[in-house]
């Protein structure tokens, strides 16, 4: 039976993500920098995390194993985020997020050939399906310069992101409640974040309450939701579907860009839409679609062979 529960959490975890330029680009027009919008989306959602695991009572202990991991994901999570921005120096950036959208193709691949899940037909065509449609909604069309040095680093995002999702599913703190180790993430990452961007002297202030209050929207929707829901799709439905599901944060993006920004929207981008609606789909019926297949299998192998399936179960 499918888990509903985990599948609208890796919706509902893509489209908060998706929300992520609705916030930034006004912090940009204010002028404040990467390194320092990061440090406070972090430290803000550690603190909210942290107020409301103590308000409901819930525990914060963990032990020496668990530290040390949650501080190894909290790399990968800053990994990725730090390869794909340093990637637009090199890359357009529509070139350079359908890069590291590859991340479901390296998430599967990983989990086929390291952990040795079964390779389901359904999957690897969403997957296709998921990452050709963020093709068409990230491409701008106009070419752009492209470097081995640019692909190499959004690769490496997509990759870190990969890693991450599976980490989570296949680590020690795969039984963590989903709130303590997102709290924990942002801790983690909000800290190494702030020493890096210090060290490099990069900090900046924020100076308007309108930077502030989206600082606040920034750390609560696409952070701490979005976060806590992907944690639970990936412990509900796993790293692959979790990963295909997040092929949904371009349709989100497009959306407001379309809806508040006034970016056009194309025959292409509307492809790019159908497809990963479709691949999100596949998702969601693929359980049926595999018994399917291998019921019409055993039955096309009962109906050759003479053999009667009451007698000998189809593997």
């Amino acid at each position: 039976m499918f888990n509903w529960k985990g599948f609208i959490c890796g919706v509902v975890t893509s489209a908060t993500f998706g929300l992520i330029p609705l916030f930034t680009l006004p912090l940009f027009a204010d002028g404040l920098n990467v390194p320092s919008i990061l440090c406070y989306r972090f430290l803000l959602a550690a603190v909210f995390m942290g107020v409301f695991m103590a308000g409901t009572g819930r525990a914060f202990k963990v032990n020496r194993k668990e530290f040390g991991t949650l501080a190894g994901l909290s790399i990968l999570y800053i990994g990725s985020a730090v390869f794909l921005f340093w990637s637009y120096h090199y890359l357009a950036s529509g070139i350079a997020t359908t890069m590291m959208f590859l991340y479901p193709v390296f998430v599967a691949l990983i989990m086929i050939t390291v952990f040795k899940e079964r390779n389901s037909i359904w999957t690897m065509l969403a997957i296709l399906l998921a990452v050709s449609g963020v093709a068409l909604l990230s491409w701008n069309g106009k070419g752009g310069g492209v470097s081995w040095t640019g692909i190499a680093l959004a690769v490496l995002s997509g990759l870190s992101y990969g890693i991450y999702i599976i980490a989570v599913n296949k680590s020690c703190v795969k039984d963590m409640s989903s709130t303590k180790l997102t709290f924990y993430l942002f801790v983690f990452t909000g800290i190494f974040l702030t020493l890096g961007t210090v060290l490099l002297g990069k900090f900046q202030g924020v100076a308007s309450p309108k930077g502030w209050t989206n600082l606040l929207l920034l750390a609560v929707i696409p952070t701490v939701i979005s976060n806590i829901t992907l944690v639970a799709a990936i412990k509900a439905i796993g790293s692959t579907f979790a990963s295909v599901l997040g092929a949904m944060e371009p349709v989100t993006a497009m959306t407001v860009g379309v809806c508040v920004f006034g970016e056009p929207f194309t025959r292409t981008t509307a492809l790019g839409v159908v497809l990963i609606i479709f691949a999100v789909t596949l998702v969601i019926m693929s359980p049926a679609l595999e018994k399917g297949y291998r019921t019409g299998k055993f039955l096309y192998i009962t109906k050759v062979k003479g053999i009667h399936p009451n007698i000998v179960p189809y593997h």
